[in-house]
């Protein structure tokens, strides 16, 4: 991409007017803060894609469905509907008359191509800035089985979404939760893993034994889960491909539960409970090495790794209320964080480094809540009777989450981090517990 289509694409973004090319020669670099929410979302066009052999047509408008869902789910961006398109796109090669597209207020248009050869999908496209008439980047081709074109879909919006905001996608990764089904007074409770639209899912247990608190790995094969198939919580790591599964941290007498990988995989953090107190551990899942990271008569839980794999964040009642401390794998006291008024629960670091997601419960009310890593400037971004259990998106952008309504079975929920674009996340039947994998290999 040009400098100058890159700082182009970038005004329309920040919403604001084109400057001209002398003048954009003699600025810096424009960027989108993510902390601050853009207010009125950037128009865009994508007809259906050309279909370029026969069998193709049905991938050709289900493949770009799918990439305007996605990019209109961000709040950052806005299709204009294929009924308010005054030109037509049915040659991916033929030149692009941007006068039709500016006729409806379109800033960017994204084209492409579909071909079908036996079980192979091809998929192309190309991404212009319709105020300028220039492309940005180069047009990329995508191939992959017929079976995959969904997640060929997700891989173009996640393309488009980078160009357009400088930022790292997210479509093309999954979600794995507890899916909840049955009476409230016999609940049953599988793990279940689906894409992050909500698509494709799968059951990854029968629902024999309460489940709760799945956690993905960070190559997204292997989850992590608390079960109480023997009647007591444990620990089960399991292969996402194979479904095979083992306990892993047991030990006699003891309680093991809200486990979570390393940033590297190769260690999970968790909680053992034994004679009334419950502490944290950490497990080298290759040696089997286990090291007791915190000793106290109180309830540590819910730890969270830093990206670097240095720190620990947790929540800790060791005050008599819960709150979130942060410490180091080498010792070292922990470092209390949160210091606002009601109770602090369930952190999770982002992927970025720079904010740590939280529950908090104050005045009879839910929230969830993002903070600094040293506990400033704080923000609460959601509100309501219960909202629980934050996960973050690949590239920190979007925060998942569980909301449950008096009288209302739990569902899914995300919220950008700005606290714009609260929506609802649509899943089989009610559902809770969410952990959003790293984008897929």
């Amino acid at each position: 991409m040009t400098e100058f289509a890159r700082r182009t694409v970038l005004s329309l973004l920040a919403g604001s007017a084109l400057a001209p090319r002398a003048l954009l020669a003699q600025q810096a670099p424009q960027r989108i803060v993510i902390t601050e929410g853009v207010i009125e979302p950037v128009p865009y066009a994508i007809p259906d894609f050309v279909a370029e052999s026969g069998g193709a047509g049905d991938y050709a408008s289900g493949i770009a469905r799918v990439i305007a869902n996605n990019l209109s789910g961000t709040g950052l961006l806005r299709e204009i509907p294929t009924t308010a398109h005054v030109g037509r796109i049915s040659s991916f090669d033929s030149p692009v008359q941007f006068s039709d597209w500016r006729a409806i207020n379109a800033r960017a248009l994204i084209t492409g191509a579909v071909r079908v050869s036996g079980r192979t999908l091809t998929v192309k496209f190309r991404l212009f800035d319709v105020v300028s008439g220039q492309q940005l980047g180069d047009g990329l081709q995508f191939d992959g089985q017929t079976d995959a074109w969904r997640r060929m879909a997700h891989r173009v919006s996640d393309q488009v979404y980078m160009r357009l905001t400088g930022e790292q996608g997210y479509f093309d990764s999954r979600v794995v939760f507890i899916a909840e089904s049955g009476p409230r007074e016999n609940r049953r409770k599988q793990v279940a893993m689906m894409d992050q639209d909500g698509e494709n899912v799968q059951f990854l247990t029968d629902g024999t034994a309460l489940a709760f608190a799945p956690r993905f790995s960070p190559t997204g094969d292997r989850i992590l889960f608390t079960s109480y198939e023997t009647g007591f919580p444990r620990i089960y790591l399991m292969d996402v491909a194979s479904r095979r599964r083992q306990v892993i941290g047991d030990q006699p007498g003891t309680m093991t539960f809200a486990p979570r990988f390393s940033p590297d995989g190769g260690s999970v953090v968790y909680s053992l409970s034994v004679e009334g107190r419950t502490d944290l551990f950490l497990l080298n899942l290759g040696s089997g090495q286990r090291w007791q990271l915190t000793q106290t008569n109180a309830i540590d839980t819910a730890p969270s790794f830093s990206p670097d794999g240095q720190r620990v964040v947790f929540e800790s009642d060791r005050t008599g209320a819960s709150q979130i401390y942060v410490m180091g794998l080498q010792g070292g006291e922990p470092q209390r964080i949160s210091q606002g008024q009601g109770r602090y629960s369930t952190p999770v670091w982002s992927p970025r480094g720079d904010l740590i997601a939280f529950t908090k419960q104050h005045n009879g009310r839910f929230h969830i809540g993002v903070m600094r890593t040293d506990g400033s400037n704080e923000r609460i971004l959601t509100a309501s009777y219960l909202d629980e259990g934050p996960t973050w998106s690949p590239n920190g952008r979007v925060i998942m989450f569980t909301r449950e309504e008096p009288g209302s079975d739990p569902l899914l929920m995300s919220v950008d981090i700005t606290g714009r674009n609260l929506r609802r996340v649509p899943t089989p039947g009610p559902a809770s517990d969410p952990s959003w994998s790293p984008l897929l290999p």
